[in-house]
């Protein structure tokens, strides 16, 4: 199989840069310490997918991970890493899941996150698409509204996808993100069932994404898509 997908992806005209990837992680005080390891290993897993590693790969794609909660709490812990071999993507991988939380108990500000992950990219762009993974087990509660944040991300041409974490008493949060927090042309929402649903439907939403580099069917996956550009 890894054989067959390079000879796929060489086969296509090299571009200097596919993806930009950069992974939003809700480090908020609802994310108790158990459900942090769950994030970042769940996350470490799902770029060690064969199929993810591929395309991640074989589009030259470029990974950077910040972490967030409360208004001016957001930080690049993982800087812009440019993947170009399958040692690339396991030296970062191992990164993620030794990554430190590096704040607790503190608020959920998820348009500060938009922002500073949208000032995170660098300018000029030098990869063909640019996407911002969130993660999240909460509406903003702190901070700008999110869609205050979309008219800079669209400016610098970025898309907005998100990982929700459902929880019963939280409501619907799936409809939250839709509504306020995802933006771009493609931009999609999937829905894990609590955070021991996580590591799967990481892996899923990773592959959702590296779908254009691949050109592979995309799998029947629970989500929810924009249709066109979001406001």
């Amino acid at each position: 199989m890894r054989a067959f997908l390079l000879l796929l992806l060489l086969a296509k005209p090299a571009a200097a840069c596919d993806l930009a990837l950069l992974f939003a992680v809700d480090v908020s005080g609802s994310v108790d310490p158990s459900e942090y390891r769950v994030q970042m290993e769940g996350l470490a897993e799902g770029l060690r997918d064969n199929q993810v590693a591929e395309a991640l790969v074989g589009g030259r794609a470029s990974l950077a991970l910040v972490q967030w909660t409360g208004s001016s709490r957001q930080r690049l812990t993982l800087p812009w890493t440019q993947i170009r071999s399958f040692e690339d993507l396991e030296a970062f991988a191992a990164r993620v899941a030794e990554d430190r939380r590096i704040w607790r108990n503190f608020s959920t500000a998820i348009g500060e996150a938009l922002s500073a992950s949208a000032s995170a990219f660098p300018t000029p762009p030098g990869c063909t698409r640019r996407v911002i993974d969130v993660s999240g087990d909460g509406v903003s509660n702190e901070g700008i509204a999110p869609r205050s944040a979309h008219a800079l991300i669209a400016q610098m041409g970025i898309t907005v996808n998100a990982l929700v974490i459902e929880d019963a008493t939280a409501g619907d949060l799936t409809g939250y993100f839709f509504e306020n927090v995802i933006t771009g042309s493609g931009a999609f929402v999937v829905t894990a069932d609590g955070y021991a649903d996580y590591p799967d439907r990481m892996r899923q939403k990773l592959l959702k994404e590296v779908i254009e580099v691949t050109g592979m069917q995309e799998q029947a996956l629970r989500v929810t898509p924009v249709s066109g550009d979001a406001p």
